[in-house]
Formats: structure tokens, sequence, C-alpha cells
């Protein structure tokens, strides 16, 4: 199959379009996703391609464009709504937890929830507390919702297909530190499979699983290890729920040290799930105990040198990497 070069954010727009152009019942909602593009031009020329109709633009009440979405997915319509920011998915909470979430379960599967909620997250843009948080475990911890995190432009296209094309709610999460990223996307109509861990990076002396952007960052670190002769294994999560165990525990079996890396809050955080895990299934595999690294636990602060600072970065993986293989500091 061809392929090209291709932006993360064109790449999710090609999978609206293409599923809006299959689909009839796909149609989009979200503030400011029409006239202006989206706040992150990903549905930038879709209002003219496909009308007023099909891609809504709504008033600023998340509750409001999430409730009326699944009422919508109960009848029979796919949408894709757009959150401007996770953060602002709290507002909406109520809805996607006690609604989107548990309908399905509580009809006895008499009602499906074909719906998609886009969201951007993550640090170092300058947009302070109320804009810049990665919540993945506040989703990921619900039974009845998908959660995933695609970080190459192919996934992005990929699982965003995958996602409008299931029955069941998925909350799809964008860092926006992604949305630029290039990337090789294949051509024609694919899809990228939900609840499937990608190995980044073959290894022998560590495994390395990154949540999100920190997966592409764990990669730039691995690369970098190589030439200090550590020989790290790298899984990108992709699906935060459910979690692909099999290859994450066949890695640790083999490299019996285990590096595990988010943006969000280490403390109750999706690495403290995969750490629990793994100590199940691979405890007599480890030879060093398994080690987290996560985001400073703080509202994320404005001050740009502040936010740098508080956000994990391909130095830290590095550097506690050489701690778990057991290697002194460079400088030490």
């Amino acid at each position: 199959m061809a392929a090209e070069e291709k932006l993360y954010r064109v790449a999710l727009r090609e999978a609206l379009a293409e599923e809006m152009e299959r689909d009839d019942s796909v149609y989009l909602v979200g503030e400011d996703i029409g006239k202006f593009g989206g706040a992150y031009r990903v549905t930038e020329g879709l209002l003219d391609r496909f009308g007023a109709q099909r891609v809504v633009d709504a008033p600023i009440a998340e509750e409001v464009i999430v409730g009326s979405a699944i009422g919508s997915a109960m009848l029979g319509l796919r949408p894709v709504v757009e959150l401007m920011t996770i953060n602002f998915s709290l507002v909406a909470y109520d809805q996607i937890v006690n609604n989107a979430a548990k309908i399905r379960y509580m009809f006895g599967g008499e009602a499906k929830v074909p719906l998609v909620i886009r969201m951007p997250g993550g640090a170092g843009h300058q947009l302070s507390a109320q804009h810049s948080h990665s919540f993945e475990v506040l989703y990921g911890l619900i039974p009845g919702l998908l959660v995933v995190a695609p970080t190459t432009p192919e996934d992005a296209k990929g699982m965003l297909k995958s996602a409008i094309r299931t029955d069941n709610p998925v909350m799809f999460l964008e860092s926006m530190s992604l949305y630029n990223v290039r990337g090789m996307v294949p051509d024609g109509d694919y899809t990228t499979p939900i609840g499937k861990a990608a190995v980044r990076r073959t290894g022998s002396d560590i495994t390395i699983v990154g949540v999100s952007r920190m997966a592409v960052l764990a990669n730039e670190a691995a690369k970098q290890l190589e030439e200090e002769d550590i020989d790290a294994e790298v899984i990108d999560l992709r699906s935060i729920r459910p979690i692909d165990w099999p290859p994450i525990v066949e890695s640790v079996r083999r490299t019996s040290r285990c590096l595990l890396v988010e943006e969000g809050w280490a403390t109750y955080g999706v690495t403290a799930e995969i750490a629990a895990g793994v100590q199940e299934r691979a405890f007599d595999y480890l030879d060093a105990p398994i080690r987290r690294l996560g985001g400073a636990q703080v509202p994320m602060p404005y001050s740009l040198p502040l936010e740098k600072a508080s956000i994990p970065t391909s130095e830290d993986i590095k550097k506690l990497a050489r701690e778990v293989v057991g290697r002194k500091p460079l400088d030490g």
C-alpha cells in the first residue's frame, strides 16, 4: 500500500471526511468547528464540503453538546464531538460517565451509543492550568468507555475511523503537541484496531511504556540511550482502556526491567495501573523495581520556564532509564 507524509491534524481531518462520505449518519458537533475550522484546524473546510447540518457549530455548553450527542447516537446517528480541551470535558463529566458509559448496560444492549468525543490535551503551549492537563486516567477508570491516545498520523487516522465505526462510546485523546507532527499515512481506506499497543522499538535491557506524547519522547530517549549501549524496548500504549497486556508483559519478561512514563500526574495515574498489572503478571521476571515518571504534582503553571519544568522530557526518561538498568549518571 502506498503512503504519503502528512500532518497529524490532516490525518484526523481525512478520517473525518472519509467517514462522513462513507456513512451519512456521521456528523460533527463542537465549538468553532465550522466556519472557524476548529481550534486546532482539524475540521477546516468540512463545513463547506458537508454543510451546516453535518458540521454543527455549538454554543459554549459542553454538557449540552455531549448530552445531545448521546441522544442522537441512541437514535441511530454517529456523532463525533470536538471539545476544545480535555479540561472542558469536566463540565460534561456527568453526561459521559452516567449516560454515555452506562446506557448500553442499563438497557441490556438494546440501546447503543456510537459516540466519539475528540479532546486535545497536554501542556507545553502556555495555556495555563485550565487548558493544559492530561486527564487520561479520569476516563480510563470508567467501565463502558473505550479510551485511546494515538501518537502518529497513521494511527490518528486509522484509530479515528475505528472509533467512528464502533457501537460504543470512545474518548479520543489528542496531544496538542502532536498536531504538527509529520508521518507517513497509508493511502486508501484502512483502520487501526482499538485495544492494541504498538512496539515502536525492540530492545533487551529495559521496557519503556509511554502514554500519549510520552511514547514519542520515550522513543527519542531510546535512540539516544543506544549510544550509551543501553538497548531499550519502547511500547506505545495507544489504548488506555482496554490495556493491551500481552506485549507489555512479554517485553518485561525479556528485559526484566520496566519504566512507565505519562505526562499526567503519576499519583493514581495510568502508569500506576500498568505498574500494578505488570507486578501481577511478571513479578518473578523483574530484576529491578518498576519505576514511574509523570508530570509535576501541581496545577499547570502559565510561566513558560515553570511549565517546561512540570512536564517529563526525553532527558528525564534517559536519566531514569539509566538508574533502572543500574548505570551511574553521566555526570556521576
